[in-house]
Parts: C-alpha cells; structure tokens; sequence
C-alpha cells in the first residue's frame, strides 16, 4: 500500500468520552435546551469543586469569556493591558474591544510563556492587568508575576486555555490570577466542540459577571428569588451556552481521569521515541519545568530555521499525516502594528512562530497512528 492509500491522521480529530448521547437525551426530556440548565450547573459544580473557585460560569467561547474578564476590569479607552505577543488573538481582542491599549511583551525561549523578567519594564501609570496565558499547559512563572501585580496594584488574568488539569509549583493553573479562563473548543482536552468557561477567583466579580452574562440583568438573582423580577441593570451580552453543550461537555468532564491518561500515554511516546532523532538534527522538544504539571494538551518541535519545519510539514503531508505550525506574534501583525509594533520587539516570539510544529495528538489517538507519525517523522533527513 502506498502512502497515498493510506487514511490522513489529522492533527486533531474530536471524539465521544462516554455518555454524551445519553446525556443528549436528558436534555431534551428535561424541556431544558437553552443556557443554564441541569448540566449547566452541573458543569459550574464539577469545575468549582476541581479548582476550588468560588465561581465557575460557562460561557460560549473561551473568547467570550475574556471579554467578561474586560468588562468586569471596567477598562476604559486609553487603559493599558501587558500579555504576550505569542498568543491566539482572541486573547488580545478582548482587551482592544473595550478601547485598551495591548502593550505585547516577549516569551522564554524555554517554555513559551511570557517573560516575567519583562514584564515590569512595561509598566506604566496607564497599566491596568497582565494577562498570561500557560503555553501548552505549562505555567508561567506565577509566583514572580503574582509579585509584581501586587507591587503595582494590578490585576492578573489567566487564558488558561491550554493548561485545565496543570499545575504550577503543586497549585492548580486557573487559580492563581483574579480570573481565568477556560476553552473547550474542539481541539482541547475537554471538549463540547465551541464552549469555555470564566472561573472567578476574587469573590468581589461574581455578582456583576453573573449580570454581564445574562445580557446585563439580574436574571439569576430573580431564578434564585433574591428579587421578584428582573430587570436591565448593567451592560452585557448573552454569553450563556445551550444546555445541550454543556450535556456533551459535562460527559467529557466525567471522562476525564481516562482522556488525560490516554494523552499522557501518547505525550510521553513521543517524548522517548523522537529524543534521539531531533537531538541529531538540532531539533528541541518541549520543556517542562520540574515544578510544573502539566496537561499534555500540545506536542511540538521547534526546528532550527523556518525552512525545515516547512520541509516537514510537507514531508509528512505526503505521508497522510497532518502537522500544523501556530501563532503567528500579534505585535507584527496589520492591527498589532496600528498598536505601535515593530519587527524586532519581542524577537523570541519571532523566532519560534517560524520554528514551532505542532504533531497530531487527540484523545483517541491509537498506538498504530502514532506509530506512523513517529516513522515519518523519523524518516525526514533535513541534510538532503
């Protein structure tokens, strides 16, 4: 059989945990289909008891739910948010909606997370929060971050889209920032296909980001009978998912003791069978620091030059096997320039966009696939 006849292994593929159909069922006899139904709360509750948050909201999209984080800080134009040019621009997008300024700063070259030692060279007076975002599921240097947002009087925000189930130096990422955010997109480890959460650690946000999520009512205070109706009192939007996502999502969560060990499995094959192949080609595998858990989200190389990973990236195309880079640095990009950036700022970040490959790893990635990604990989020879 050639490689052509052979079935593509996508990069993710997203798959059943167990009882999402049944659940599928529930929901449509509860009569219950809209946001913040049984599995809805049921969802809130799982995560709340996992993170020890006082408040876990879902939310539509781990975007909407960095949007909240912006409304709740009450930015106002002119407002100044530092976050890592390295980064989807979801993260960016929900600052610049409110009228702030992204103030992008470099990452480490080891774990791909912002440079703390960066960071308080771009205060200024107009600073009002860090956001970090845990590349990969690896946590940034919190307790350093943590310090200097209490020594200037800011707030921290974690996109944790990545990092649900790491840890940092034993504490559990999404609980370190005033909030966090969560993403259950397709291509995560939890997944109800489009779907994140807000986790609020600073009790202070919780009455006003339950308004914010209900379009701006006190809806949830009159289901709780706190009022006896319920009225516009804020601004908002609706950031509520269907219960029927959060029927799919609450299964995965159920699931998730096997899907984290499944990709551990495949995380770690990785990690062993390809050391020796890209330590002869000068090509770096993921660091993980010892004080750090992580949730074996993403598996990547980074190539020594932009031209060998996209070599390999057409090398494994041709054998049925789907590789893809990722961020490309915001700072550089039509609108990052329109916020003063310039080819240069944040040169890690512009060297690992161009070096970063990211290899096929899902839930049910099975031993055979694996196998024939690492053969490909392993057949590539850059010297030729």
């Amino acid at each position: 059989m050639s490689d052509n006849d052979l079935p593509m292994i996508p990069f993710n593929r997203p798959s059943l945990a167990g009882k999402e159909q049944e659940y599928f069922q529930a929901v449509i006899e509860n009569r219950h289909a809209s946001g913040d139904g049984p599995f809805t709360r049921k969802c809130h509750q799982m995560l709340q008891e996992y993170l020890g948050a006082p408040k876990a909201l879902l939310t539509t999209s781990c975007t909407h739910a960095l949007e909240m984080t912006a409304l709740l800080l009450d930015l106002q134009p002119g407002d100044e948010v530092i976050m890592p040019s390295f980064t989807f621009v979801s993260t960016v997008n929900a600052y610049a909606l409110r009228g702030a300024r992204p103030v992008f700063a470099d990452i480490r070259p080891d774990t791909l997370n912002i440079d703390e030692r960066l960071i308080e060279d771009l205060i200024t007076p107009q600073t009002r929060a860090i956001v970090v975002v845990h590349y990969a599921g690896v946590g940034c240097e919190m307790d350093v971050i943590l310090d200097i947002a209490q020594r200037h009087n800011l707030t921290v925000i974690e996109d944790n889209a990545h990092g649900l189930f790491g840890q940092y130096k034993g504490q559990k990422l999404g609980t370190f920032g005033a909030m966090a955010t969560q993403s259950f997109h397709e291509t995560k480890n939890i997944s109800c296909g489009e779907g994140g959460a807000l986790i609020i650690n600073d009790p202070q946000y919780i009455e006003r980001a339950e308004i914010i999520r209900e379009k701006g009512t006190n809806r949830s205070q009159f289901f709780r009978g706190q009022v006896d109706k319920y009225t516009w009192v804020d601004i908002g939007s609706s950031y509520l998912p269907s219960d029927i996502l959060a029927a799919f999502l609450y299964a995965q969560l159920e699931a998730s003791e096997t899907i984290q060990q499944n990709r551990q499995r495949s995380w770690e094959r990785y990690n062993t069978e390809l050391e020796s192949w890209a330590s002869a080609y000068n090509i770096r595998l993921p660091i993980v620091p010892d004080y750090c858990q992580q949730p074996y989200h993403m598996f990547y190389l980074l190539l020594p030059t932009l031209e060998m990973r996209q070599a390999l990236i057409a090398h494994l195309k041709a054998q049925q096997v789907l590789s893809v880079f990722h961020y490309q640095p915001l700072h550089l990009s039509v609108m990052g320039k329109q916020y003063g950036g310039r080819e240069g700022d944040c040169p890690v970040t512009e060297r690992i966009s161009d070096q970063l490959l990211r290899l096929p790893l899902f839930n049910n990635f099975t031993d055979a696939e694996q196998d024939r990604v690492m053969a490909a990989i392993q057949s590539f020879n850059p010297e030729k």
